[in-house]
C-alpha cells in the first residue's frame, strides 16, 4: 500500500519558498489537496502549497503528488508519494536545488531590507553560490 511521505526541511518563509519554486521551473499554489494517484488507495492530503509544473507536451500544467506543509514546530515538510516521483530529478536532488534557491532569496532580500545592495552574483561549477553586497 503506497502513501504520502513527509520529508523534513529547514524551510520556514511561504514566499520564499514559492519564489524558489518558480525560479527552478515549478508553481507553488496554495492550499491544494494532494488526489491519490491511479490505482493508489490512501487519504488524500490537504496542503499549504501544491507543487505543479508546466508540461510541454501536455501545454498545460502538470499537478504533481508533492506538496509543502507546516509542522508543529512552523518548518515546511514535503509531502509527496515517493511511489509515483516521476520528476527527472530525484526527490533529494529537487531538495536541495529549492532549499538553495530559497536560502539565497532569504540572503539577498534579508540583506537589501536592511540596506545593502547586492553587487555582484556568480554560480560556480559545482553549484556554489557567491553573492557580493555592499552598503554606504
Amino acid at each position: 500500500m503506497s502513501h504520502f511521505t513527509n520529508i523534513k526541511t529547514k524551510l520556514k518563509d511561504k514566499d520564499f519558498l514559492i519564489k524558489a519554486l518558480h525560479t527552478i521551473g515549478y508553481t507553488g499554489t496554495e492550499n491544494v489537496l494532494l488526489k491519490n494517484p491511479s490505482n493508489h488507495q490512501h487519504e488524500e492530503v490537504q496542503v499549504e502549497i501544491g507543487v505543479t509544473k508546466y508540461d510541454t507536451s501536455l501545454e498545460a500544467m502538470r499537478p504533481m503528488t508533492a506538496g509543502f506543509n507546516i509542522n508543529d514546530d512552523g518548518v515546511f515538510e514535503l509531502v509527496t508519494e515517493v511511489d509515483t516521483w516521476h520528476e527527472s530529478l530525484p526527490i533529494e536532488r529537487f531538495l536541495q536545488k529549492v532549499t538553495q534557491i530559497y536560502a539565497r532569496y532569504a540572503v539577498v532580500e534579508t540583506a537589501q531590507s536592511k540596506g545593502f545592495k547586492v553587487t555582484t552574483e556568480h554560480k560556480d561549477v559545482d553549484n556554489t553560490i557567491e553573492i557580493v553586497m555592499e552598503k554606504w
